[in-house]
């Protein structure tokens, strides 16, 4: 439940800090802006102050901000948003992706304040064996070990040993292929204990148990870096990002659909798996979670900001606006279409899970 609240809470401050970037760069501009809406309608009620109505929603996922102008009304009207130059518009439209990539720096600022787990190659060091991958259709997986988990023990019929380095859980897996042997390990602050059975012939490149390891050390940047290793953790999101969208591109103009892709239901998943694991990883996570949104809305597509922007691009090669209800058209059918799209993505986080 804790979970849930929180994920609601995470989704929720992103999409308002997203769309507080275009309400506030519309009233800089000197642009009306109508409405600004906390939650998504039914409205429950709401308050009228200097001419914006501020409404507060039934549905607590995010929030809303209309623009007057911003579906091609009051042309010629200074205050409408159709009015304005190009260069205007452009600024309105970007200033939510800009606010997501803001907030993602803080919480990477704030990670890195906190203290941010890498990997420790200090044999000198006392330092946990801990799982930074686990393979679907894996023996481990199967066992419900979970990213994250620490390797405390490992035991056979006849033996039991300490783990202390990676090596130890490999040479131990491979000692026992195909023998039901015991392992130990710790999440969060609790032990637990399951039994598994290394693969006597797994994939290539996988492994007997089907797990990644690593000795994960916990760095904490000094004050006077952090902001700037907040910048270099956003950096390196924004291109991870960037590589996962172009690989899905590339696998579904090669015909796979069977890609690993995350709806409401796999980001509660994942929040949940990060909350156990520290404020840390939970605050990589939602920095994750805001650049993913500010990377996907800037997008060329239809009903997405980046799919408005294409159309300013478009504006100025064809040298003037296009027909309102034409753009208008085209972004309410991409709406439908991002809608079907989440609902099958979503069906499939949860035809995962059964």
């Amino acid at each position: 439940m804790l979970t849930l609240v929180l994920v609601i809470l995470v989704i929720s401050i992103l999409i308002l800090a997203h769309e507080w970037g275009h309400f506030y760069s519309a009233r800089k501009l000197g642009i009306k802006v109508e409405e600004f809406g906390f939650g998504f309608p039914p409205r429950i009620f709401s308050v009228v102050k200097n001419g914006i109505r501020y409404s507060f929603n039934l549905l607590p996922l995010g929030g809303f901000v209309k623009i007057y102008g911003e579906h091609g009304e009051g042309e010629g009207d200074e205050q409408s948003f159709v009015s304005r130059p190009a260069w205007q518009r452009f600024i309105v439209l970007f200033a939510g992706v800009g606010m997501n990539f803001v907030l993602a720096w803080i919480f990477f600022s704030a990670g890195a304040a906190i203290g941010v787990p890498e990997l420790s190659e200090d044999e000198s060091k006392s330092i946990p064996v801990s799982i930074i991958a686990v393979l679907p259709n894996s023996p481990a997986e199967m066992a419900g070990i979970k990213f994250g988990d620490v390797i405390v023990e490992l035991r056979s019929q006849d033996v039991s040993l300490r783990v202390e380095r990676e090596q130890d859980v490999r040479d131990f897996a491979e000692s026992y292929r195909g023998e039901e042997i015991t392992l130990v390990f710790k999440r969060a602050d609790q032990i637990f204990e399951v039994k598994t059975t290394p693969r006597s012939h797994a994939p290539e490149g996988e492994g007997p148990l089907g797990i990644g390891l690593a000795r994960l050390e916990v760095v904490r940047a000094p004050w006077y870096l952090v902001p700037i290793e907040g910048v270099k953790t956003l950096w390196r999101s924004i291109e991870a990002t960037g590589q996962g969208l172009w690989m899905v591109a590339t696998q579904l103009v090669q015909g796979n659909t069977n890609i690993p892709v995350s709806g409401p239901v796999g980001i509660f998943l994942f929040a949940n798996d990060s909350r156990t694991l520290g404020t840390s990883f939970f605050l990589q996570f939602v920095g994750i979670l805001s650049v993913n949104l500010a990377v996907l809305n800037f997008l060329p597509i239809p009903a997405l900001d980046g799919g408005r922007i294409l159309f300013l691009i478009l504006e100025k090669i064809k040298g003037g606006k296009f027909n309102p209800a034409l753009e208008n058209t085209v972004h309410t059918v991409g709406f439908f279409v991002l809608i079907a799209l989440m609902v099958l993505i979503t069906y499939r986080d949860i035809a995962r899970i059964i």
